[in-house]
């Protein structure tokens, strides 16, 4: 069998059922592309989340961030933190490439703003990274503005995942790591609604792997002969079309932690935990001409429903990103396992 995604093999993380593609663009309008760069002195790429709409700039919706541990060199998340809002795409690369990354989404953004007759003399381009120097030859900063527009071009619902885009070069528990989704549904005042993770795995040690509450990292170990060593970074986004306020927002990515302490990590100095998480369900126009703007928002008492959904889709997405991530060899000769080479669990 080889099967790349939870469902495959049979395993259940959490109570709440999944959405149809299982994946954060069950949150309607949300779209993922990819632009992969691997020719055997690189594995790396783009990943680019796109909210819904053809300008986020002009149509802002509700976002938040959290930093659990910040070894890490996101861009943009101090205007989110500031104003509560999201005005471009949210693109995944390596570290290095974070600069020339924010760059195209700026360029990106400039382009469709003159489209649509709207002046942009500042825009808050929003990056996150994990460092795959370990698989590429990261130095060399081979991303350039076209991987950003290829991503963006190519975006779709049932988008790959695994060792694609910006997940081309991580590695996860010390096996190949990548680009995981996973989604769960909700129902509010008998309304259905969607919350869906994105992660880029590039962290932990195999001995703490855990998978479905049951301890398997150390046979794991054993067998590959890894370091115990809990580093590296792991990028949590999270979309849904639930109406949140920027602050409840930020209480549910909070919450994408339990999924990470689930798999077995228990967050060490060396590893970047950022999670950046946006609401499809209020637009804030710029061309407003009210002074003052109405929003909806969940009652804070129903709020541990969308807890729960955060925990169980990001657990579940991490996995994901292990499972349907390929073996691959390393530039410097070695093997990078996948963790399907050791499913079934015993």
């Amino acid at each position: 069998m080889d099967g790349k995604r939870t469902e495959d093999w049979g395993i259940r993380i959490g109570r709440l059922e999944r959405g149809p593609l299982n994946k954060i663009t069950d949150v309607p309008g949300v779209r993922v592309g990819h632009s992969t760069i691997r020719d055997g002195r690189h594995n790396t790429g783009v990943t680019v989340i796109l909210p819904p709409g053809d300008n986020p700039f002009r149509d802002r919706l509700v976002a938040a961030s959290f930093v659990h541990n910040g070894f890490g060199k996101t861009a943009g998340t101090v205007q989110i933190d500031e104003l509560g809002t999201l005005e471009t795409p949210i693109a995944l690369t390596n570290t290095l490439n974070v600069g020339a990354v924010s760059d195209a989404v700026a360029a990106y953004m400039t382009r469709i703003c003159a489209k649509d007759g709207i002046p942009l003399y500042s825009v808050n381009p929003v990056v996150g990274e994990c460092n795959d120097a370990g698989l590429s030859a990261i130095a060399d900063r081979p991303v350039t503005a076209e991987h950003v527009f290829e991503a963006i071009r190519t975006a779709c619902a049932d988008f790959e995942e695994g060792g694609v885009g910006a997940g081309a070069g991580t590695m996860c528990y010390g096996l190949k790591g990548g680009i995981g989704s996973a989604s769960r549904r909700i129902v509010l005042d008998g309304h259905p609604y969607t919350l869906g993770i994105l992660v880029q795995s590039n962290y932990g040690s195999t001995a703490d792997l855990m998978i479905g509450g049951v301890p398997t990292g150390e046979k794991i170990a054993r067998r590959i002969r890894e370091e115990e060593c809990d580093q590296g970074s792991i990028m949590v986004i999270l979309a849904c079309d639930v109406p949140l306020t920027a602050r409840q927002l930020r209480r549910v990515i909070r919450r994408c932690s339990v999924g990470i302490a689930r798999m077995g990590s228990y967050i060490g100095h060396g590893s970047g935990e950022v999670f950046i998480g946006f609401s499809t369900a209020n637009v804030l126009p710029r061309s407003a001409a009210a002074d003052v703007m109405t929003i909806s928002c969940i009652r804070e008492e129903r709020i541990d429903a969308l807890f729960r959904a955060a925990g169980e889709a990001s657990e579940e997405a991490i996995l994901n990103s292990m499972l349907a991530a390929d073996p691959m060899t390393a530039p410097d000769g070695r093997r990078i396992r996948s963790l399907r080479e050791f499913m079934p669990l015993e």
